[in-house]
Formats: C-alpha cells, structure tokens, sequence
C-alpha cells in the first residue's frame, strides 16, 4: 500500500501537478529553467535537476529560443535518467520502486508523444527493454516485459539486435522460448536470425536448435519438412546426411550426401561419397569420385595423397598398371615421400601373385622380388619415417627372392643389371623395368 501511494504521488508530480509546471518554475524564461536544469543533471544534482525538468515533459516545446539544437526526446531521456539515478539512491525499497515507475510512465508519454520521424522507435524500445531486464527485481514481470520489449525492437530492425551485444539480447529471446516450450517460436527465429548471426551466435543457434529435439527421429522428420519446402537447401541436406549417418542409416545417408555432390560438385561432397564407396566395397565407385577430385583439386599435398589412394584401389581390384600409374603420380608429385614407392613394391609383388595364379612359383617369377627390393630401398632412402613398414616388407619379400641355386642354373651373377619384362613371361610385359641380380 506505502508502494502504491508513493507511486500515485510521484506519477501526480510528472502528469497532474506537471500541469501547474507547463512554464518554467519561478517565472524564469525557457532558456534559465533549461540551463538549471542541464547544469544540475550534469553535475548529477538530480532533485534539482527534478524540479527544473518537469515544465519540459508537460509543455513539450520542439524548440527553446536560444539553445542550439534543443532535442526534446534527448530531455526526456535525461529525465528517465533522473528518476533511475534518483531511485539508486533511495534507501527505502518501496519509495525507489515509485521512482522507477515515473521512469516508466516517461518511457509511456514519449512513445504517445513522438512519431517515428523524431525517434528512433527501435532503439526506444530496446533502452525501455534494458530498464525492465536491469530493474527486474523492482517491477512486477519485468522480465517478461523486457522480452516484449527486446521482440519490438526485433520486428523493427532485426539486424541490429542481432549485432547488439554479440548476439546478447536474440540469445535471451531463444532462451525465453525455449523454457516456454515455445518451439516453433525459436525455430522460427533460428532460421530467420542464421542467416544474419556471426560465428559465436551461430554456435547458439546451432547448440539451441539441437536442445530443441531430445528424439534424432524427431529431428529428422523436422528437417525434413523444412526440405520440402526448401528442396534445394544445401544446409539442411547437409545436417540431414550427417544425422542419417549418426543414426546407422547408410543409405538415406548416401541418399543425401548424393544430393549435394548435384548441387555442388566440389572436393568435400567428392570426398565423402568416395568415402562411402570404399566403406562399402565399391572401389570402382569409389575410383570415379577421387578421379574427379583430382582435377578439382589444386592442393599439391592433397593431390599425392588422393594419387596413392587410387593406386590402392586399382591394386585391390586387380589392374595393376593403373596402380602403378597413380603410385607413379604420387611420386611424381613429392619424391622425397615413402609411400608411393612402397606401394610400387607391393603392386609388382601382387604381380608376381597374378602371373603365377594356379601354378608354382619359378625362378624367373623370383628375379621380379629384385625389383620389389629396389623399391622398398628407394622408399626408405628417400623418407625415413617409413622405415619400419620397409623392414616388415623386406623381411616378407627377402626370403622368396631367387637363391643361389637359382641365379647358378640361370646364369645369373650378383651386380648384373637385370630386365624384368617379356624376357621372363608375357604377364610381366607391362612391366619393363630393369633391376639388379641380387
């Protein structure tokens, strides 16, 4: 009751007794009262300021005859101020309350006052939502209404309430919603605001919209709809590929990641359907995407990596000389790397397995282990870091070479240089490379 009665008095001072005060007090001119009343506000002698500023806020003149550039929304700024300031100092709980509502009345009266010619409405709205969210404590839902207030300004200018505060105030929104289980609500301005949001509020966005569905299902059939009023949207393809994956669901998975290789042919959407295809076995498939890739592609790193890869592939499915061509690729693109030579070795080791496909190994099938060795050599000459695979490879590879008994009955002696090609089958041809007898 001592609240409300406060409240009517001091509401009384700013409207009814403000009437007696529509001239400036003690018969002083515009000019004297308004000086009074600036120097007092700027020394921070608000009373004084208080009594000085009334006339302004009932008369409501546009202009004062000799005050440059007089702004009448800027005093009635300052006299919100005055009441803020002054309720900061007041010691007992209900009188700075009624101090706080004659701020709010102001807030009210400027906004009948002015149009949107003579104030920034929006930022009227988001100052009168700080004053509630700041004074919370003191004003009955002030909370709620700082959120209607921060929504106003979000009607008027989205774009700046976004930038204010790094996303502060669109982040407080989204909370709001969230705890009122208002979900379409915040999914509504997560799409709306996403397009506009930096990096720190994309992260909220993202982290809320996900809190927002506790079933993956749900999710799913969320986006799903979104999709089919966006079929093109790269974004949502993408989440949606990504959440069939995470749910074990291979080939919606597949499905969507096929989808955005259509809309955008580029390295990453290549790269994970090459990934899909090895997963499954389907080398061939998988072939095709890093072929593409490759010319795509001008990342010197990248490249000899996606070289050896294909090298890989074509050796699981058997066609040796394409294998040897992107191994040979790879070294091409870096010589001072391991990898490729050793996966020439193992290319004309599976050679040898090819050629010598249901029938014993002879000794000419052995001589190609020479050049098996000069590879594994020549990869651990030129990087050290494989050195350990070279020794395992070597000590697989070592043992079938041909033996003493071999070289005696073909002739062969230790240092002469060596053709593996058609001289030792017609399977070894493509080969053509000369070696060293061991």
């Amino acid at each position: 009751m001592k609240k409300y009665i406060l409240s009517i008095a001091l509401l009384f001072a700013v409207t009814s007794q403000a009437h007696s005060q529509s001239e400036p007090p003690y018969g002083m001119s515009e000019i004297q009262a308004y000086s009074i009343f600036y120097e007092n506000y700027r020394t921070g002698d608000y009373d004084m300021a208080l009594q000085f500023g009334k006339w302004m806020l009932e008369k409501k003149p546009r202009e004062i005859q000799g005050v440059n550039r007089f702004n009448l929304p800027r005093q009635y700024e300052r006299m919100i101020d005055v009441y803020v300031q002054l309720s900061e100092r007041e010691t007992d709980p209900s009188t700075s309350s009624a101090l706080l509502d004659s701020a709010l009345v102001i807030y009210e009266d400027a906004f009948e006052t002015f149009d949107e010619e003579e104030i920034d409405l929006y930022r009227w709205h988001f100052n009168r939502g700080r004053f509630y969210q700041e004074h919370q404590s003191q004003i009955r839902d002030g909370l709620d209404k700082a959120y209607a207030e921060y929504m106003k300004a979000y009607e008027l200018d989205a774009e700046r309430l976004i930038q204010a505060a790094d996303g502060y105030y669109i982040q407080i929104l989204l909370s709001n919603y969230v705890s009122n289980n208002q979900r379409d609500e915040a999914l509504a301005m997560i799409e709306a605001v996403e397009p506009l949001a930096g990096s720190a509020l994309s992260q909220v966005l993202d982290d809320t919209r996900d809190g927002l569905f506790s079933d993956p299902t749900e999710r799913v059939e969320f986006l799903e709809s979104r999709l089919a009023d966006n079929p093109g949207d790269e974004t949502i393809i993408r989440e949606l590929a990504s959440m069939y994956e995470n749910m074990g669901n291979r080939a919606k998975a597949i499905e969507f990641a096929e989808k955005l290789y259509e809309i955008e042919p580029n390295f990453t959407n290549l790269r994970r359907l090459a990934d899909y295809a090895k997963a499954d076995g389907q080398n061939q498939k998988a072939i095709t995407y890093l072929r593409e890739a490759l010319e795509m592609d001008g990342d010197t790193d990248r490249k000899k990596r996606i070289n050896l890869e294909i090298a890989e592939l074509y050796q699981n499915e058997g066609n040796l000389q394409n294998a040897r061509q992107y191994a040979r690729a790879a070294i091409s693109l870096d010589s001072s790397w391991g990898q490729p030579y050793i996966r020439m070795a193992r290319i004309y080791a599976s050679a040898i397995s090819q050629c010598t496909q249901g029938r014993q190994i002879e000794r000419d099938d052995r001589a190609v282990y020479w050049l098996v060795l000069d590879y594994l050599d020549r990869a651990r000459n030129a990087d050290s870091s494989v050195a350990t695979a070279v020794s395992r490879d070597y000590r697989t590879y070592e043992p079938v070479m041909p033996t003493s008994e071999d070289k005696f009955f073909r002739g062969w002696e230790t240092g002469d240089s060596f053709q593996i090609g058609s001289n030792l089958s017609e399977c070894y041809a493509w080969i053509n490379e000369t070696t060293t007898v061991r």
